[in-house]
C-alpha cells in the first residue's frame, strides 16, 4: 500500500463572474493549491465542512471541471481530462451519493448500459446476463442480474453502481457519503465489499461526514477549509476535537448546548399507538421545554413513529393527545396550523423544493399566515423570509437564490427557517443533522437548545448517538416497531448502554 497511485499538486480553481472569467484576483479561491495523493488498496478519507472544496476537488479528478492551475499524475504519468468520460477510461470513477442508475432497467443493462454485448446489431442477452452474473460474484454478491434496479435496496443499487464503476477497470474509486441512506448491517456489507477492492489494489477516496466511520474503513485522513489543504493524520487514534479543529479552524469545546429546562407541563402524549400490526403498542410523553430522543435501528418505526404523530401516516390503534386535544385523524394541514412541525430527514424530497427560491420555501409552510383580501402579501412574504434567513445565517446570494444550489447545511438551515416561521410549539426532528458538516451541526445543536428554552418541545430522532445522548433530557429506544426501553438519568445514557438495548431488546 506504499506504491503512489494518483497525485494532485497545487490545484486551483478561480470563483468566476457572471460573464465566465474566473476572478483571478480574488482573494477567495474554491481550491487554492490543494495537495492530495492516494496510494494503491488504500482508502484515503477526506474531510471538510460543507463549502471546503472537497466535491470541486472530486469534480476536477473525475474529469466533471477542469482546474485553472495544478497538476494531477496517474501512476506516473501526467494526465489531464476534458471529461468525466476521459476520466473513466483511465480508470477513474465517480459514485455519487445520489446513485446514477436507471430504475426502469435490470441490474445487467444498468452495469453495461452503452456497452451491451452485440452480434451483427443484435442483443446477445445470454452473455450479458452471464457477463453481469460473474462480475457480481466476483465482488461476493450472488445479485439476480434479471432483476429490475427499482425493486433493489438502496444497498443493492450501491452495489450495482460500484460492480459497473469495476465493469471499466477502475483503479480509483471516489465514493461521496455512500452511507447516508443505508442501514448498519448495510454499512457492514459495504465496508467489507471496501475491504476487497483494497486487496485488489484499487484506491478509493471516501468523502464522510460520519466519524465513527473514518477509524473502520479510513487509512488516512486529509482535512480541506475554505479551499485550502490544512493536513493529513493517520486515521488510526485520531482524535475527533483534532480533526474538528482543523476542520473549522477553532476548538468545539460545548459541542451540546444545555441551556433548556423542562417545564413539567407535558404537551404531547402517545397512549397504547400500534405502529405495526403485531407490533406491541407503545406510549411516550414530550413536555414544553424538554428535547427527548428517539433511538433505534433503521426500519425500527422511528420514522414511521414521528409520521404518524404528524397525520401523515394511518394510526392502527391509540390516542395522541397534543396539548390537552385528542388529534387522532388530524392532518398535517391541520397540525402545522395548530403548531406542529415535522422536520423529515429526506429534506430534498418532503422538507425542500429545490427549484423554488429561500424565500418561497422559507414562507411554505406559514402561507396562511400572509395572505390579504384572499392574496399573499408579497412584502409581508419578503419580510419574513430575509428575517428567518438573517436568523438563521443562511449563507447566499439573496433569498431569491434557488435552494438546489446551497450547500447541504444551508438547505437544512432553510427546512429550519421554514418551520421557525410556521411558529411551532411542537418540533419532531428526523435526522436532523444528516449529511452535514461538523459546524453545520454544531449551528443546528445551538438551535435545538434555543428553541427548547423557548418552551418548544422537542422529539428528534437520529442514528448518530454522540448528538442524541448529548442533546437529549430523555431518550427512548425502539426495536420492531415499539419502544423497549426509556433513560432518564445521564448516567445511564451512554453508547454501550443504548446499543444493548437496541440489539437485545431488553426492556427498561
Amino acid at each position: 500500500m506504499n506504491k503512489l497511485l494518483l497525485e494532485m499538486h497545487g490545484i486551483t480553481k478561480h470563483i468566476y463572474d457572471s460573464s465566465g472569467r474566473p476572478i483571478r484576483n480574488s482573494e477567495v479561491k474554491i481550491l487554492d493549491s490543494v495537495s492530495f495523493d492516494l496510494r494503491k488498496g488504500e482508502v484515503h478519507v477526506l474531510v471538510g465542512e460543507n463549502g471546503a472544496g472537497k466535491s470541486t476537488l472530486m469534480k476536477i479528478l473525475g474529469g466533471i471541471i477542469p482546474p485553472d492551475q495544478g497538476t494531477i499524475t496517474l501512476e506516473g504519468a501526467a494526465v489531464s481530462f476534458a471529461s468525466a468520460r476521459e476520466a473513466r477510461d483511465r480508470g477513474i470513477a465517480f459514485i455519487h451519493q445520489e446513485l446514477n442508475l436507471c430504475a426502469n432497467l435490470d441490474v445487467a443493462h444498468n452495469i453495461y448500459l452503452g456497452r451491451e454485448p452485440t452480434r451483427g446489431g443484435v442483443l446477445r442477452k445470454k452473455e450479458l446476463y452471464a457477463q453481469a452474473r460473474a462480475l457480481l460474484s466476483s465482488l461476493g454478491f450472488e445479485l439476480d442480474p434479471m432483476i429490475p434496479l427499482g425493486r433493489l435496496t438502496t444497498a443493492h443499487q450501491q452495489i450495482v453502481e460500484i460492480a459497473k464503476a469495476l465493469s471499466y477497470e477502475s483503479k480509483i474509486l471516489i465514493m461521496d457519503e455512500p452511507t447516508a441512506s443505508l442501514s448498519k448491517n448495510e454499512i457492514d456489507r459495504l465496508f467489507c465489499l471496501m475491504k476487497t477492492l483494497q486487496a485488489r489494489g484499487i484506491g478509493i477516496v471516501y468523502i464522510s461526514h460520519r466519524f465513527e466511520e473514518l477509524r473502520q474503513v479510513g487509512d488516512r485522513i486529509s482535512v480541506l477549509r475554505d479551499g485550502r489543504s490544512i493536513g493529513t493524520i493517520p486515521s488510526r487514534g485520531f482524535r475527533e476535537d483534532e480533526v474538528i479543529q482543523m476542520m473549522v479552524g477553532r476548538r468545539i469545546d460545548d459541542m451540546y448546548p444545555r441551556s433548556h429546562q423542562p417545564t413539567g407541563d407535558v404537551l404531547l402524549a402517545v397512549e397504547d399507538l400500534r405502529l405495526l400490526p403485531g407490533a406491541p403498542p407503545l406510549s411516550l410523553t414530550v413536555r414544553r421545554g424538554e428535547v427527548v430522543g428517539i433511538s433505534g435501528l433503521v426500519g425500527s418505526g422511528r420514522t414511521e413513529l414521528l409520521k404518524t404523530i404528524f397525520g401523515a401516516r394511518r394510526l392502527l390503534s391509540g390516542r395522541i393527545v397534543y396539548s390537552g386535544r385528542r388529534i387522532n385523524g388530524w392532518g398535517p394541514r391541520r397540525l402545522v396550523r395548530a403548531g406542529v412541525a415535522y422536520l423529515s430527514e429526506d429534506r430534498k424530497t418532503e422538507g425542500l423544493i429545490t427549484a423554488m427560491t429561500i424565500r418561497e420555501n422559507v414562507t411554505l409552510a406559514s402561507l396562511f399566515r400572509l395572505f390579504r383580501f384572499g392574496t399573499i402579501s408579497r412584502p409581508k412574504e419578503r419580510e419574513a423570509a430575509h428575517r428567518w434567513a438573517q436568523t438563521l445565517r443562511i449563507v447566499a446570494r439573496s433569498v431569491e437564490q434557488a435552494v438546489g444550489t446551497l450547500s447541504g447545511g444551508n438547505q437544512q438551515r432553510t427546512v429550519f427557517a421554514k418551520w421557525r416561521a410556521a411558529e411551532p410549539r411542537l418540533l419532531l426532528l428526523d435526522e436532523p443533522t444528516r449529511g452535514i458538516d461538523v459546524n453545520a451541526k454544531s449551528e443546528i445543536y445551538k438551535m435545538i437548545d434555543e428553541l427548547a428554552a423557548q418552551g418548544l418541545a422537542v422529539l428528534m430522532v437520529s442514528s448518530e448517538l454522540p448528538e442524541l445522548i448529548g442533546m437529549s433530557d430523555r431518550i427512548y429506544v425502539m426495536r420492531g416497531g415499539t419502544l423497549v426501553a426509556e433513560l432518564t438519568e445521564r448516567k445511564a445514557m451512554t453508547q454501550a448502554g443504548i446499543l444493548a438495548h437496541i440489539l437485545m431488546g431488553a426492556r427498561g
